[in-house]
């Protein structure tokens, strides 16, 4: 039998209990208004030079000088497969931690449908940020190559696919292959005859174009203007609708060449499937101002990029939409799941 004493005592410890639970779901909700609090990192699932590392530095420093971000972020290199390695390890590993970010273009669309190599996890798998930019596929040479125009390389490729290594920095059936066997497909080719080297990003593509490692290369025309300029390099096409300006103005489209095909690559930033609304909303904020910000448009003027910002909802709309585009391109080169 409780004594009125024993009843007291258990009343003042039922009563601190809930005062704790209290505290804590205080604290709780406390950490997440003051999101974020702690470094965040920013992944690029490719190596170093390519579109993928190039956008995710950008972003960092131009989130960092303009203190949008008053957080230190940092950018970690995670190559392999074209992003179905990292994706495959963020989906395992980081799927409810809010400060691993990362950036990506069509590949998590492509690796998703393709039917080889593809990935069991796709943008429903994580949450769409922000849209950030858009980019173009191109197709270019070494400067002392002999293919002076895209017909010539088709011609190639088609009395002798063996003859002729095209190189790209994602793996066998993603968006630089698909970059690369485009014109030839559309040229008349056989796009399963094409041979094609995968490399874990730009960088290391480009770089195997220019040790005559490859004799062309499919992809994205931002990362190839510094080489262009140095005189390294000649773009036989891109694959915008209409001609692009500045250093590229003097090249061709596909359909200017009379085929009839456009490749827009797309780029943008993802977290967690478990970031909450609150988070979702701080990005949304932070990455909009970040799409208006003078220094960001520096930065797109420096690396080629056009500006293409949508917010997470419109996004994720977006990529429904893509994802239908990227499944008939691949079912009629016969790559679909």
């Amino acid at each position: 039998m409780v004594n009125r004493n024993g009843f007291k005592m258990i009343a003042a410890t039922f009563a601190f209990a809930l005062s704790l639970t209290a505290c804590g779901l205080a604290g709780s909700s406390s950490t997440d208004s003051d999101y974020p609090v702690k470094p965040i990192t920013v992944t690029a699932p490719s190596g170093a030079g390519g579109g993928w590392d190039k956008t995710a530095r950008s972003l960092t420093k131009v989130l960092g000088e303009t203190k949008l971000i008053e957080q230190t972020m940092t950018v970690e290199n995670k190559p392999g497969g074209g992003g179905t390695v990292f994706l495959g390890e963020y989906i395992a590993k980081d799927q409810k931690d809010p400060y691993k970010l990362f950036v990506n273009s069509p590949p998590i669309l492509i690796n998703n449908l393709k039917k080889e190599g593809n990935s069991p996890y796709g943008y429903k798998d994580v949450t769409p940020l922000a849209q950030l930019t858009t980019d173009y596929g191109a197709i270019a040479v070494s400067a002392d190559s002999p293919f002076n125009d895209l017909h010539a390389l088709i011609g190639a490729i088609k009395a002798d696919p063996a003859s002729v290594t095209m190189a790209g920095g994602s793996a066998p059936g993603s968006m630089d292959h698909l970059i690369s066997i485009l014109p030839a497909f559309k040229g008349g080719a056989d796009p399963k005859t094409v041979k094609y080297l995968s490399y874990d990003g730009g960088g290391e593509a480009i770089a195997a174009l220019l040790g005559d490692n490859a004799d062309a290369i499919g992809t994205d025309v931002s990362s190839l203007g510094s080489y262009l300029k140095a005189g390294k390099i000649k773009i036989l096409a891109v694959t915008s609708a209409e001609r692009l300006g500045g250093d590229f103005k003097d090249v061709p489209t596909l359909k200017e060449l009379g085929l009839d095909a456009e490749f827009t690559i797309w780029r943008g930033v993802f977290g967690p499937k478990g970031l909450t609304e609150s988070q979702v909303a701080f990005w949304d904020g932070k990455l909009k101002a970040l799409s208006e910000n003078e220094a960001w448009q520096q930065e797109l003027k420096a690396n080629d990029w056009a500006s293409e910002y949508k917010n997470a909802a419109e996004f994720k709309t977006f990529l429904g939409q893509q994802e239908q585009v990227i499944r008939e391109l691949l079912t009629a080169l016969g790559m679909q799941q």
